[in-house]
Parts: C-alpha cells; structure tokens; sequence
C-alpha cells in the first residue's frame, strides 16, 4: 500500500510539473509554460502601479520627461507593429503604455506586466542620449511582452507544489519530521539557486528582445555596447554571476555583440518605422495618453 501512496503522488508530482498554458516568446521562440492568467497578472500590475505612483514624485524636468514618453511611444508602436504583423496583437491588447519618469537618483527604470514603466532621473545622465534610452525601455518592454512576471510566478507555484508533495512523501516514507524539514530545506535552497539562473536567463532574454524593439523603432542598436559599458563604469559592488540575479556587465556586452547582426537587419528596416512611430506620438494628444498617478515594484 505505501508503495502504492507514493507512485500515486509521484504521479500527481509529474502531472503538476506538467500542467500550464504553452506560450511561445516572441523574437526568441522559446518555450514557457504560464499557471496564471493574463487578466490576473494585470489586475496585480495595475494596483501595484497605482500604488507606488501615490508616493513617487513626477519629474520636473519636461524636457526629459517629453524625451522619456516620447522614445517610450515609439517603442511602443513598433511592438505593436510587429506583434501585429505576426498574429500576435491579442498578446498586447490589454497592454495600457504608460511611461513615467520620475524622480530618484537611482540608475535604474523598470516594468510591471502590461505596459507600465518607470524611468528614474538617475538613469539619464547614464543613457545621455534617446538612442541609448530606447536600449533601456527596449529591455524593461520586452519583460512585459515576454510575461516574465507571470512566468516567474508560475515557476514559484509549481516549486511550491513539488515542497509540498515531497514533504508528503516523505511523511509516507516515515521520515521524521526532522528530517523532512531539513530535506525540504535543502531543496527551497536549490530552487533559489535555479531561480537566480531564471532571472539571469530572463535578463539575457530581455537583453536580446530589446535590442531588436530599439532597432524596429529605428534606433541604432549599436548604441547599446556603449550604454553597457559606461553601466559597467558606475562601479559599487556586485556578486558573482552564479550568485546575482543579473548577468555580469561582461556577460552582457559580450551576448549584446552576439546579436548585434540579427538587430542590424532590423535597423535597416527600421528607419521608416521611426518616422511613422514618431508621427503617431506627435499627433497623439496628451490627454489621450493615460498616466496612472500609481505603481509597481522593481523588476
């Protein structure tokens, strides 16, 4: 009978492993599988956006916030251009594009799913121009478009499943509880592991989406070797690669190089499709753009 009780929650164990919506990335085709739905993910986004917006405090600067929102919509169009061009428009339809910069000296932008951007004022003297700022909004976009958020959380639910059916197990093995506290112990700390490497993986991803979002819009990618580089001059201290959710600055550049002939074809494509973007923001009126006085969380 115990033999019984643990093939059946070994069963179980696959079948929860296996369980998800198949998803296929735009720009890399990868493969993900997502436990939560786009409508849930949102909602989250959207309240956790409004959120941080009470208490953040809107730039005074309107030359860079219009820079900010500007770069921003024509990233925007181009995305929705592509994932138009590709079937995909369904993917984005709930996406409400929202660009803020806001005030902190901190180098650093993010994007909660849907859309919703944060750019900090510390970030712009990094960037110092919008082709180097589009690298940036290109690579906060593509989180979005990629469903990381959903997709990191779908990781932590099925993660969380496995803990509980091993504990079951376990139990029905007669382990004692010690023992089983310290197995499961041993296995959250290598989830966290993986999950380091998920979040490096994702950031490459968005690395390399974004690179091409920049070049759609048509901006230079090659921009992008040199933003990372003065990234990598700010300096402070970092962990090694395997202990850091990020990649290294060395890493990156060198990935960024990888792909720079892919986003190349795109950039030489990719002129009229700046023009055409940048037409649509200037003819886009201001009270048409909406702006949640709100927020999220960081990456």
């Amino acid at each position: 009978m115990r033999k019984l009780k643990v093939y059946l929650l070994s069963m179980v164990a696959v079948v929860l492993a296996s369980c998800g919506t198949s998803h296929t990335v735009p720009i890399t085709g990868r493969t993900q599988s997502l436990m939560v739905e786009d409508g849930q993910v949102l909602g989250l986004a959207t309240q956790q956006y409004q959120e941080f917006m009470k208490t953040a405090k809107l730039s005074t600067n309107a030359a860079n916030t219009a820079m900010v929102k500007r770069v921003g919509q024509n990233l925007a169009n181009a995305v929705t251009n592509y994932m138009t061009s590709h079937g995909l428009a369904s993917e984005i339809a709930n996406f409400n594009w929202t660009f803020n910069l806001v005030q902190d000296k901190q180098v650093n932008a993010w994007c909660m799913p849907g859309g919703l951007i944060v750019v900090y004022e510390g970030i712009l003297p990094v960037t110092k121009d919008e082709a180097s700022l589009a690298i940036v909004l290109g690579h906060e976009i593509a989180h979005a478009v990629a469903r990381h958020s959903a997709e990191q959380m779908s990781t932590q639910m099925k993660q969380q499943q496995g803990l509980q059916i091993g504990a079951a197990v376990a139990g029905m093995l007669g382990m004692g509880t010690n023992t089983t506290s310290l197995i499961g112990a041993v296995v959250a700390n290598g989830f966290n592991f993986k999950n380091l490497k998920y979040s490096r993986d994702h950031e490459s991803e968005a690395d390399h989406m974004g690179l091409i979002f920049a070049a759609m819009a048509g901006y230079d990618p090659q921009t992008a070797v040199s933003f990372w580089q003065r990234m990598a001059a700010q300096g402070g201290n970092k962990p090694s690669e395997f202990l850091s959710d990020h990649p290294s600055d060395e890493t990156r550049i060198r990935q960024i190089q990888g792909w720079m002939p892919e986003a190349l074809q795109y950039y030489k494509k990719g002129g009229a499709t700046q023009k055409t973007a940048a037409k649509a923001a200037t003819s886009t009126k201001s009270g048409q753009m909406k702006t949640f006085h709100i927020s999220s969380k960081k990456k």
